[in-house]
C-alpha cells in the first residue's frame, strides 16, 4: 500500500483534472486501480488531515490516467474490473462492459417470480461477463441456470466471475451460439433472458470511439437493421421454453414495437414492452403461448 496525505492526494487531483476527461471516469480510476473508493473521495474535503492509502503510488495512476485520455480505453479495460449492481466483475475487451440500464433485467424477473423458491430453470444467452445470471443464480438459490456464449474467452471471465462471487453451484456456463448448447433442456426453461448485440449497422458506425475501438463489435452490431439476432432468439425460444414459458430481451431504444410484433408472430402472449429509467422502451417480454 502506498500513503499519502489528503491534501497532497487533493492537489494532485485538480492537476489530473485539468488534463481533460470527467470526474466520473476519474473516481472510478481511483476506485478501481487506486483502491479508494467515490464515497472515501468524496469525504476528503472534509477530513483534509487524513493520510490515504492507496494500492498503487499516484505515478502509477497518472499514467493510467494518462493512457485513459490519450486513447479512449474505458477505465474498465483499464483496471480489468467492473462494478454492477452489488457485484464487482472482471471484464475484457472480450466481453462488454455491463451497463446500468441492464440491471433492470434481474428486476423484472424477480417481479414475475417473486417468491418462487421452486425448481426454476433460467437461460441467460450471450452472458458475456455473466453479470445478469450471476446476479440471478446468487439472488435465488434454489433456481437452476445455464448461460450460454458464442465466445469462449466470455464463457471463461464469466465462470471466473461466478467463482469469484459466489461458492453456490446453481449456474453452469457453456459455449456455443444462443440456444445451441441448451438442446438437452427443450421444453424445459422457465424463463430466458438475453442482451443480444441489437445495434443497427449505421447506427455502430456513429458510436463514441471508446465503445466501438474497444469493445467486442460482434457483442454490438446486431445486423443491418439491429434485429438479426433478435429474430433468432424468439424463433428459436418455443423450442426450449416451457408452455406459459418467459422471454426478456433487451433492445434498441427504438426497436420495441419491432420486436414485439416478433414476439407475437411467434406465438407469445402478454407482450409488453417496459421502459427503463429513462423512459425508454428497453426491454421486450412475453410468455410463450
Amino acid at each position: 500500500m502506498f500513503e499519502i496525505s489528503a491534501e497532497n492526494f487533493s492537489v494532485w487531483k485538480k492537476k489530473q483534472l485539468l488534463k481533460g476527461g470527467d470526474k466520473k471516469s476519474f473516481s472510478l480510476l481511483i476506485d478501481l486501480l487506486g483502491g479508494l473508493s467515490k464515497k472515501e473521495l468524496n469525504s476528503l474535503t472534509i477530513k483534509a488531515e487524513k493520510n490515504l492509502k492507496f494500492k498503487l503510488d499516484l505515478d502509477s495512476l497518472e499514467f493510467f490516467w494518462g493512457k485513459h485520455l490519450s486513447t479512449n480505453i474505458p477505465i474498465q479495460y483499464l483496471s480489468g474490473i467492473c462494478y454492477w449492481r452489488n457485484l464487482k466483475l472482471e471484464v475484457s475487451d472480450k466481453v462488454l462492459i455491463p451497463r446500468p440500464e441492464t440491471e433492470l433485467v434481474v428486476e423484472i424477473i424477480s417481479r414475475k417470480f417473486d417468491n418462487n423458491k421452486g425448481q426454476i430453470i433460467f437461460a441467460d444467452l450471450g452472458t458475456g461477463s455473466g453479470a445478469i445470471s450471476i446476479s440471478l443464480a446468487l439472488e435465488n438459490p434454489s433456481w437452476n441456470g445455464i448461460a450460454t456464449d458464442i465466445n469462449k474467452n466470455a464463457v471463461e471471465i464469466a465462470s471466473r466471475n461466478f467463482a469469484n462471487n459466489s461458492n453456490q453451484s446453481n449456474l453452469k456456463f457453456y459455449s456455443g451460439n444462443w440456444w445451441e448448447p441448451l438442446t438437452y433442456l427443450k421444453g424445459e426453461i422457465d424463463f430466458a433472458v438475453a442482451n443480444p448485440p441489437y445495434i443497427p449497422k449505421n447506427t455502430y458506425e456513429e458510436l463514441p470511439i471508446e465503445v466501438k475501438n474497444f469493445e467486442p463489435k460482434n457483442a454490438l452490431l446486431g445486423g443491418e437493421d439491429g434485429l438479426d439476432h433478435v429474430r433468432e432468439i424468439v424463433k428459436y425460444a418455443p423450442l426450449y421454453l416451457k408452455e406459459k414459458g418467459w422471454l426478456l430481451i433487451e433492445n434498441h431504444f427504438d426497436q420495441g414495437a419491432r420486436v414485439k410484433q416478433l414476439f407475437i408472430e411467434n406465438q407469445f402472449t402478454d407482450v409488453e414492452v417496459l421502459k427503463d429509467l429513462s423512459g425508454i422502451g428497453r426491454f421486450t417480454i412475453g410468455r410463450y403461448k
